[in-house]
This record gives C-alpha cells, sequence and structure tokens, in this order.
C-alpha cells in the first residue's frame, strides 16, 4: 500500500475515533451533575444545617468563577476518552494489525483480553477504598477548622485514584508478557520476591495520593498476590517450554550439552572396487582383461 494510502487510512481512523469521543462527551455534558455526585460520593458531606467542624464533614465548594464551567468540561472530556475507549482503541489496533505477525496477533489478543479485566478490578478497588481514604484524610482536621473542599480537587483526587490503582494492576501482566517473549525466566522471578515484595510496598506509598496506610495496604496487596500468580504462571510456562526445546533456556553465549558418546561400529562389508575405464574390467564383470606389457593400462 502506498504512502498516501496509509496516511489517508490514518486519517479516517483517527476521525471516527474522535466522533466517538466527542459523542460521549455531549452526553456527558448532559449528565454531569449526576457524574460529579457520583464520583464525590465518597466525600462525607455536611448534611443542611450542619456546619464542617473538624473532621465530622466536608463542604464541597467551587473557588473561583470559571471553575464550575472548566470542572464540567474536564469531566464530560475525560468521560468521553474513557467510555468512548473501545472504539478508538479498535480504530488504533486495526491500523496496526495488518503489519503483525500471527504471533503477534495472538499475544496482543491476550494481553488486551487480560488488560481491560484487570485495569477494570483496579479502577473498583480504588471506588471501594476512597470513602476510607476520604475519612482518615478529613479525621486529621482540628478541632475549629472547617473542610472546604473544592469539586475540582476532590475530581483530581478521584481520577488519579482510579488511574494509579488501574495501571498498578498492569504490573503483573508486563512481567507475564515478558516471560511469553522470553526475556525474563520465572525462576528468576521467583529469586526476586523479596524485593519485589518491598518495592510494591514502597511503590504504593509513594504513588498513592493518599498519605495514609489504608490505600498503600490495598494496593499492595492485591498487587503482591497478582506478582505470585504472575510467577506461578511464568514456572509453568518455561517448563512446558524446555519439555518442547530442551535448549529454550540456555543464554546466547551458553552451549547446549551434546551427547559425545561413539556409536558402536559394525561389521566391515566387502567392497568392490570397480575398474577406472571399460577396457580394464575383468572376466566377472564382462569381456576379458586385456594387457599390454604385463600392465592394464593398454592407453
Amino acid at each position: 500500500m502506498p504512502l498516501v494510502e496509509h496516511l489517508r487510512e490514518l486519517r479516517n481512523r483517527l476521525a471516527k475515533g474522535l466522533l466517538a469521543v466527542a459523542a460521549v462527551t455531549i452526553v456527558a455534558l448532559v449528565y454531569s451533575e449526576e457524574l460529579m455526585q457520583f464520583l464525590t460520593r465518597s466525600v462525607p458531606t455536611c448534611a443542611p444545617g450542619v456546619s464542617s467542624n473538624g473532621g465530622n464533614c466536608a463542604i464541597v465548594s467551587f473557588n473561583t468563577l470559571m471553575a464550575p464551567f472548566s470542572t464540567t468540561i474536564q469531566l464530560s472530556l475525560t468521560a468521553g476518552l474513557v467510555v468512548a475507549s473501545p472504539v478508538w482503541l479498535y480504530q488504533l489496533w486495526a491500523f496496526i494489525a495488518p503489519g503483525l505477525h500471527k504471533n503477534e496477533k495472538k499475544y496482543t489478543y491476550a494481553f488486551v483480553g487480560a488488560a481491560v479485566p484487570l485495569f477494570a478490578a483496579g479502577a473498583y478497588l480504588a471506588y471501594l477504598i476512597l470513602p476510607v481514604s476520604v475519612k482518615v484524610l478529613i479525621s486529621l482536621t482540628p478541632e475549629g477548622s472547617a473542610n472546604i473542599l473544592s469539586l475540582g480537587d476532590v475530581l483530581d483526587f478521584t481520577l488519579r485514584m482510579v488511574l494509579v490503582f488501574g495501571l498498578a494492576f498492569e504490573l503483573p501482566l508486563v512481567l507475564v508478557m515478558l516471560n511469553l517473549t522470553g526475556v525474563l525466566s520465572g525462576r528468576r522471578m521467583a529469586r526476586w520476591w523479596r524485593g519485589v515484595i518491598m518495592g510494591v510496598f514502597i511503590f504504593g506509598a509513594v504513588i498513592t495520593p493518599t498519605t495514609d496506610p489504608v490505600g498503600m495496604m490495598a494496593l499492595a496487596g492485591p498487587i503482591s498476590i497478582l506478582y505470585f500468580g504472575a510467577v506461578g504462571f511464568s514456572l509453568l510456562n518455561d517448563r512446558r517450554r524446555k519439555r518442547a526445546n530442551p535448549d529454550a533456556e540456555l543464554d546466547d553465549d551458553e552451549a547446549s550439552s551434546l551427547d559425545l558418546t561413539p556409536e558402536a561400529v559394525g561389521g566391515v562389508e566387502p567392497v568392490v572396487a570397480a575398474r577406472a575405464l571399460p577396457e580394464q574390467a575383468t572376466g566377472e564383470h564382462g569381456a576379458s582383461a586385456q594387457r599390454l606389457n604385463g600392465y592394464d593400462d593398454i592407453t
């Protein structure tokens, strides 16, 4: 296919993806108030007639004149990108797939098929622990102080938690894909388990927007379980690969084991040497031999 055709196809697929995002964004604009209430449900808002004092509750507000407009646009665009992701991801895949081999397509299907439920599980877990994290943070407010939270900050906090948990749940899948491609063995992953667990907990403490241990434990615990699941899968895959090819786990500079045992030699079979010229044939093979001056060579 010429370059112009590739560019035309890329333009068409980008246009289809952008149209899907725009359509979902318009729908999200209509239901923006319901979306805001859904995403801010984790904040213990003060009931009518109850003032915020200490960590009992919080008041969600807009701090600037343009905040309602900018927050609504940001929330609608985010919803458009997330909800329309199957459409624009398919358009991206349809543009790349013709250049992939059959084996590469198989790995891509497996990766996408596992990545989507893992990301959804991480996002759902983040939404479940959000109320606990928010209550822990609000409880640190001293008496006599009020919690007045910007709605934009609350939405940013919620979206960051969802994205962090969703992407963190993809880390074990990356390890599995490295094992399937032969880059990382299951035995090596098993030897790293102490450092990996320590790194996962440090990662959970640093990457989560909250400073409470609840978010860290909620993120590090499932990732640790998924890591050991990835190690078990990799060990089984290495065993299967070794049965199919005993030299599969050898390094590039490592020689394979060779069987140098000499084989037994059988009995010697007599071989009749043929004459070089038809004129030199003996009586057993044709005409009688011709000799000249005592030699077979009559030439």
